[in-house]
């Protein structure tokens, strides 16, 4: 399992390769700075802003461009790899923006404690995010839950990959 790590390592690495990214058309999902055993990652994750599927050859090239603004500004002073890739199927929905970006899609949240109908877990369409508050119609009703109430939200775009 990945340990969590570099907050403010990513946060720097974002300032610093988000105007490069949107310049290519694409969306910054995230920047995320972790260990995996002995190694350190920094992972770019892109998004298609008209909702194609990304491809290796975008991920490629926006790769060889972030190369060069990491190694000048160089803001991680130990070793790490650096991937760019795209958040996948199941994203998870960490920021104000990413509820923005999926609203009127199908989600599925996993609350850390359940709520006032014993709920834990649930799914539906995210209709809207006002501040923290977040509001999912399910199939039983209208559900709101405060962010930090949720221990995972996540787009539901790989349900039917199955079937």
């Amino acid at each position: 399992m990945a340990k969590q790590s570099g907050g403010n390592t990513a946060q720097r690495v974002e300032a610093l390769v988000r105007p490069t990214v949107e310049g290519m058309g694409l969306r910054l999902w995230d920047v995320v700075f972790e260990k995996e055993g002995p190694d350190w990652y920094l992972r770019v994750l892109i998004d298609k802003t008209d909702g194609t599927t990304m491809d290796t050859d975008t991920c490629a090239d926006v790769s060889h461009a972030l190369d060069p603004i990491l190694d000048e500004a160089d803001p991680i002073e130990q070793s790490y790899y650096l991937e760019v890739g795209s958040p996948g199927l199941g994203r998870k929905l960490t920021r104000p923006e990413h509820y923005e970006a999926v609203k009127g899609q199908k989600i599925s949240v996993k609350l850390f404690r359940a709520n006032e109908y014993g709920t834990k877990e649930f799914s539906g369409i995210l209709t809207g995010r006002e501040g923290n508050t977040i509001t999912v119609e399910t199939e039983n009703g209208t559900v709101n839950f405060e962010a930090s109430a949720a221990s995972t939200v996540r787009l539901c775009d790989d349900e039917d990959l199955f079937d």
